[in-house]
């Protein structure tokens, strides 16, 4: 590679970096705008509301699936833990304790516990599912 193209190669890494950045830069600002709006506020909290009262109402009759859970955790168990399903919100503390596909075969929302501990269901997965 000569002189030129070394020096054009690293002008195009550069630009490219930069407009990465200023990407990252508008999607940032577009995010805070949207998630500061008071309305998106408010429907938060309707949904973290209705995920916690749906949670409650669920408890009972998914509460064995939290001790199966919780069990094996204590017991390192992972031939029970790899059956539970994939699904979680784990930004917000969340892991299904549901077995695996439920919501494919059942239809059933995810249920869990929040990190405080409060029964919750939810639909979908969240974008940190990894």
């Amino acid at each position: 590679m000569t002189d030129l193209n070394a020096q054009a190669a690293r002008v195009q890494a550069a630009a490219e970096s930069r407009l990465r950045q200023q990407a990252w830069r508008e999607a940032e600002f577009t995010i805070e705008t949207v998630a500061g709006d008071p309305e998106v506020q408010r429907l938060h909290t309707v949904i973290q509301e209705e995920e916690l009262r749906l949670g409650r109402e669920l408890a009972g009759r998914f509460q064995p699936f939290a001790d199966r859970h919780e069990q094996a955790v204590r017991d390192h168990d992972g031939g029970v833990l790899g059956r539970i399903c994939p699904g979680k919100h784990g930004q917000w503390g969340r892991i299904c304790v549901l077995d695996e596909r439920h919501d494919v075969t059942t239809g059933e929302p995810h249920w869990g516990r929040t990190a405080e501990g409060h029964p919750v269901a939810w639909l979908g997965t969240a974008p940190d599912n990894d």
